[in-house]
Order: C-alpha cells, then structure tokens, then sequence
C-alpha cells in the first residue's frame, strides 16, 4: 500500500519526526483519558497537598504533626510547589473546576514527556548512530505503560526530563565555547532532579564519579558546584525559610525510611531485574538488559548512574515497584546501543534473523495490544467520581467512607469534590478521621455515607441506619476497566464500586 511506503520511507528519512507524532499521539491519548490516580502518592502527597495550601487548609499526614502542629514530613517541597504554584495561578485567573485543572496538569506531564522523548533520541544519536537512535525514541515513545505514568502526578517519572538534560548538557559540554559553563548548568538540572525524587542523589553521584573516572577534574568541581547549588537554594533555603533550617524533609524522609524500610514491599535484591525483564516484555526485555551491562565500559555516562541507583534499590528492603522507574531511559538507550553493537559481531544472531525477527513481531504487538488500554485507563474511577459528584452539594461538613468488610478505609480524594470536608472512614474496628484540625463530629453528622464494594451491602447499610435513619440512596459509583480487571486478578487492589448514600435530614436532593 503506498500509504504504508510513505511512512516507511518517511522512518528511513526523518525518523525523529515519526517518533515526536507518536509521543504527541499516545500522551495525548492518556491526556485526555488515563483520568484519576495510580496510588497514595501521585494524588495525597501532590495534588491534595498543593491544592490544600492554596485553599490555606490543612491535609493530614502532610506536613502535620500528632498534634496539629506544622511539621517536615519528608517531601520535597520542590515537586508539590509547583503544583502549588500553577494552581495558586489558575485560582487567580478564576479557574476552580478540578476535573479542568487535572487536564491542565496531565497536558504539562505528556508536554515534559514528550520532551523526554526527544532528548532520549538525541543523547543515544550522540553516543551511537542514528539507527539506535531512532530504535530507542520509538520505545521511548510507545512503550505500552510509560504514556500513562508520564501523565500521572509521579515523581519517579517526572524526573526523566531533568536527569536526561542534564546528561545531554555534559555530552555536548566539550563542543562550547565555554564548556564549563554546561557542565555547571548539567550540575544545576541533575541537582533539581535530586529535589523532585531524593534518591536520585545516586544517580546524580553517579555522574559526578564518571568524571572523575576520566580525569575530567575541573569539569567534576565545576559539575559538583553545579549541583550543590541547586540543592542548596531548593532544598536547604527553602526548607530554612519554612522551617527554621535547612534540609529539614531531606533529613526527616532519610529518618522516615530507615525506620519504615520494612513496613512496605519486601523483596529479594533481584526483584527490581525481573520487574524490569517483564515490563520491557521477553525475549526483547532480556536483550536490553543484556545490552545495558555490555556498555558498562564505552558508556560509563549512561551506565555508571543507572546501575548504582539500580544497585542501591536492589539493596534497601523496601521494593515498591515504581521506585526503579527513574532508569527506565537508560535501560532503553544503554539497551539498544549495548545489543545493537553486539548484533554486529553476534554470529549466532547472524545466522538466526528470522527468530529476532520474530521476537520484535511478538514485542510489537504484544506492546500495541497493552498500550491502548493502560493509555487510557481510569484509574480509581470510583473514588474520584464520587468525590466529584458531590460538587452538586456544596457546603458538605462531614462524609464517611464505610468500609467494614477490610481492616482500613481507603482515602477519599477530597479534591475533587472543591470543599474540604472532615472524611470518616469507618473499618471493620473502628471509625476515625484524618482531619484532626478539623471539630469533633459523629457517624450520624454525615451528609453522606460512601459504602465500599457490595459484599453485605444490605446488612451493612441496615446497621448504618440505626445511626442515621433517614439514610436514602443517592447513587453508584463503579471502578475503571483497570481498576475492576485488577481487583479481580487480586483483592489487594482495592478498586470497588462504591455506593453513595444521602442522610436526608441533613442534606436535600438537588435537582
């Protein structure tokens, strides 16, 4: 067909312009449908944070203490800032609607991202040829989970754009007529990564080694300034004007997880290699990785930092999947640039073509088949629309998220509602709330009652009714495709539909 000539002669003549259309494309696909929040994080520490000190409210568990005093919790202010800042704006231009203001936030992700995107093509074109490079934007590009996560509220992908500059400051440093210059300016991105994801200092010191290891010794002062500048003003005089001295949620979040380094995901030191070995799909999965460890020597620049920050999550206990996810550009780019070189002295691959062949036709659709539906994925459709839905009522003093079948409630996404009301969450032992600033209140002031999952629906909204009788349906909220896919496959992922009902003496029906 010539529509499928054109564009392959289009790859083999501006394939960096195929691979920008593909990443506007598939971010823009998870834009406008990969809605809602991945996990805690990505909402309660970012959006429900930022959002809380623009409406000059306290959100517990961020930046309270046990009795309500203000205190450092181990985030970097930087990230949440920002969020803070663009929404303080949009306050301004009198932009309230949060499903908007989401949007607006999803569209700057996918815009960094695609950025990403670019910067990966040119960092492996400078390194390799222009074959890898197009081999690694591509994947860079479609790769089936990284459109979502790029749109998600996640510091562990946001920082891809930051430590990718940084790297493509240092590779062009020598080129410049002031090349100290960039490796100063490569010192001050990598240090900003550092003050979105704090372990990222490994990755940073990483590169900081690499010079030294090639002698460079005053770009590795100039590059080492760099950094320490940008964590001083980010990090240390920001958090002194806040708290009182510097460093101040760098220090609490290393006490944090020394002391809670088992309270999460435990795993053995090889779980982050096979995560990475299923992820990047099999057979190709192992040839990336497979190639990663072969540039170790000619591209110490992308291997030294990636492999240490690898090591150091290999070695500490807790093994959250997303913690790995700040290497995934160089797993791809050290990947094809390490398997590619290899390919070309490989006489066992030289004889078996059709079976590599074969591997990336498996990959490729495999890939597709997984990237349409994670791309636009909603996820926590349930608990988000249910919070969204009571913009209809404004003025809510107090909800309660019923969840008796389970040993804890899962947090409501306030936000989404535009008001900050006292949220109980009543368990199998006990009913409680996260807003200790907030007046003592009782199961029976709520204006409406969220019930998670139908597991003994009936009997559980009989018992609830002895406190609140005039307890009315009001209306079903159900999980993302995802979400209920997830559920299923495990209980653990706690994505029910919720049932909402109205304490009719409190609150009228709207029309």
């Amino acid at each position: 067909m010539q529509i499928i000539r054109d564009i392959q002669k289009s790859w083999n003549e501006k394939p960096l312009m195929i691979i920008m259309i593909v990443a506007v494309l598939t971010r823009f696909l998870a834009v406008v449908f990969s809605r809602g929040f991945g996990m805690h994080d990505d909402h309660f520490l970012v959006i429900e944070a930022a959002q809380a000190w623009v409406d000059g409210v306290i959100v517990p568990g961020h930046l309270q203490g046990p009795g309500q005093e203000l205190i450092p919790d181990g985030h970097s202010l930087f990230y949440m800032g920002l969020h803070f800042l663009l929404f303080k704006f949009m306050a301004v231009l009198g932009i309230f609607d949060p499903s908007f203001k989401m949007l607006v936030v999803r569209i700057l992700h996918a815009l960094a991202s695609i950025y990403s995107v670019w910067l990966a093509y040119k960092i492996t074109e400078k390194l390799s040829t222009k074959k890898d490079a197009a081999l690694a934007g591509i994947l860079m590009a479609s790769m089936w989970f990284l459109p979502m996560l790029s749109v998600r509220n996640l510091v562990e992908t946001f920082c891809f754009p930051f430590t990718l500059a940084g790297i493509w400051c240092m590779l062009n440093a020598e080129q410049k007529k002031y090349p100290l210059l960039y490796y100063i300016l490569a010192g001050f991105i990598l240090g900003m990564s550092i003050s979105v994801r704090f372990q990222l200092i490994v990755f940073v010191g990483g590169v900081g080694l690499v010079l030294l290891f090639q002698r460079k010794w005053i770009p590795a002062v100039v590059f080492g300034f760099g950094a320490l500048v940008s964590i001083f003003l980010l990090q240390g005089l920001v958090d002194y004007l806040i708290w009182g001295y510097p460093f101040a949620e760098f220090i609490e979040y290393v006490k944090y997880n020394i002391q809670a380094a088992y309270n999460y995901i435990n795993g053995p030191w090889y779980n982050y290699l096979l995560l990475l070995a299923g992820i990047f799909i099999p057979p190709i999965s192992l040839m990336l990785l497979f190639g990663f460890f072969r540039i170790w020597k000619k591209q110490l620049i992308i291997f030294l930092p990636a492999f240490l920050f690898l090591v150091f999550h290999s070695l500490f206990p807790n093994k959250q999947e997303r913690f790995i996810f700040p290497i995934v550009p160089y797993i791809i780019i050290g990947g094809v640039i390490g398997w590619n070189s290899f390919l070309e002295v490989s006489k066992f691959w030289k004889n078996h073509q059709k079976a590599l062949s074969r591997s990336w036709i498996f990959f490729w659709v495999l890939n597709v088949i997984l990237l349409i539906p994670v791309s636009t994925a909603y996820s926590k459709r349930s608990r988000v629309e249910a919070m969204a839905y009571l913009l209809n009522y404004p003025g809510i003093k107090v909800v309660l998220a019923e969840d008796s079948n389970s040993g804890s409630a899962q947090m409501l996404p306030r936000y989404y509602s535009g008001q900050w009301m006292q949220a109980l969450y009543k368990s199998k032992t006990e009913v409680k709330s996260y807003m200790a600033d907030s007046l003592p209140c009782q199961v029976k002031d709520a204006s409406f009652v969220l019930f998670y999952s139908d597991e003994n629906l009936q009997a559980r909204v009989d018992a609830m009714k002895k406190e609140i009788p005039s307890l009315v349906y009001e209306k079903t909220f159900k999980p993302g495709m995802i979400d209920e896919i997830m559920h299923r496959l495990n209980p653990v992922n706690r994505n029910e539909t919720i049932y909402m009902y109205r304490n009719n003496d409190i609150t009228k029906k709207t029309n």
